[in-house]
């Protein structure tokens, strides 16, 4: 057996050991260690959660990027149709990476009721809608089908329904209000089918889903007409150079733009996320180090005369370094160990029971959304315990200057 880890086993199962003056100390220093993985963990955890909800929630209504004909048209409201036979459509092949493309169009509206009334944005999809994010915001009813010929059916938001008492099943009148001032809005009358909460307030309280031939008729356009093209990608993080290549493969006429650039505030808002997680990292790896370097000069202080006795018998600085680096590192491992087993438990609890909510209001998502991944908990773990090791290197240099004849003489 190694010689500088057997003595260290030895100091580490020895009860007077556990029972010296520096235990408290060294029990401070294990606490800080797993106080500083938890919170690591949960920053991280919980960070890059909500930045993936909300981030999904924008996507969600928009698509990671939209392809629209080029106009001065800054809103919601699809205006200049342009044709759904394009190369790219409905299969993206020149680009790599991209997971779907479907066709849509959006027009004002109003729900009327007996004393109340909404402004809304109908926005009419068809059969290559992707329902996937909205199967996650269903919280009643059913999805609309537009495959059938006729549907008149739509999906409308928590928000309005309760805005508006209405509930699934009733049948609500819109009208929708022209560019023309002259002209009298035009009536629709929809069956309500679902109701969706994406805890997006922004859109929750403006968008309801409708039949895209329902728009097409309204503008007067032809059959093959749409409004835009929304792309979802395979991977998030390409999206700024799967946005250029977009741009590269469609039409000169026709213009694209990616959600980041759509929506910035809110992916800057986001962003900033990460330089929190940064600076939470950071500062907890520098307590729990600052920590695990004062229990090693304790160590050492109360170990000063076993120092002089093994230099006495030719033990090399080096080796009784040694001893302490293995004696710190069994600390920092159990740190380690208690700050995964109660960091880990409290992720779970909270991705299966939600049991710390959040103002949805401010953060658009109702409880604190966690996203694990043991990649970055293994990452987490070996940074830190190499992080805290190295620091722990400066203070057992000052074993080299620990005479043998003074530490056995020290009491």
């Amino acid at each position: 057996m190694n010689f500088e880890y057997f003595i260290a086993k030895r100091i580490i199962d020895s009860k007077a050991y556990k029972s010296s003056i520096s235990a408290p100390i060294i029990k401070i220093g294990i606490v800080a260690i797993a106080i500083g993985i938890i919170v690591m963990m949960i920053a991280i955890a919980t960070g890059i959660g909500l930045q993936e909800k909300i981030r999904d929630k924008v996507v969600a209504f928009n698509g990671h990027a939209s392809i629209a004909k080029y106009d001065t048209n800054n809103s919601q409201e699809s205006q200049t149709p342009i044709s759904i036979n394009q190369e790219f459509y409905p299969n993206f092949t020149a680009v790599e990476g991209i997971k779907h493309i479907q066709a849509v169009a959006s027009k004002s509206a109003i729900i009327r009721k007996e004393n109340d009334f909404e402004y809304i944005i109908v926005k009419g999809v068809g059969a290559d809608y992707n329902w996937d994010y909205f199967k996650d915001y269903l919280i009643e009813g059913v999805l609309p089908d537009y495959t059938k010929p006729r549907n008149e059916d739509i999906l409308i938001s928590e928000y309005i329904s309760k805005r508006l008492q209405i509930a699934v099943g009733d049948k609500i009148n819109t009208f929708f209000v022209s560019s023309d001032m002259n002209k009298m809005p035009r009536p629709m009358a929809y069956k309500v089918v679902g109701i969706y909460n994406s805890g997006f307030k922004e859109f929750d309280e403006l968008y309801i889903i409708g039949d895209i031939r329902h728009i097409r008729r309204l503008n007067k356009w032809k059959k093959d007409e749409i409004g835009n093209f929304e792309v979802f990608i395979d991977n998030y993080d390409e999206l700024d150079r799967k946005g250029v290549e977009i741009f590269q493969n469609i039409p000169s006429v026709l213009n694209s733009i990616t959600v980041t650039n759509k929506y910035p505030l809110v992916f800057e808002w986001i962003g900033i996320f990460d330089k929190n997680i940064y600076g939470i990292i950071g500062i907890m790896i520098l307590v729990a180090g600052i920590n695990m370097i004062t229990a090693l000069l304790v160590l050492i202080l109360e170990r000063t005369q076993m120092i002089g006795i093994l230099k006495a018998l030719g033990t090399s600085s080096l080796g009784i370094r040694k001893i302490f680096i293995y004696n710190a590192t069994y600390l920092i491992l159990l740190g380690l160990f208690w700050g995964n087993l109660i960091g880990l438990g409290l992720l779970f609890a909270q991705k299966h029971f939600g049991l710390f909510p959040l103002n949805p209001d401010t953060y658009h998502v109702a409880t604190v959304p966690v996203y694990i991944n043991f990649g970055y908990i293994i990452l987490l773990n070996i940074g830190t315990f190499i992080l805290c090791l190295l620091m722990l290197l400066i203070p057992s240099y000052i074993i080299t200057r620990i005479s043998p004849v003074k530490a056995i003489r020290f009491d």
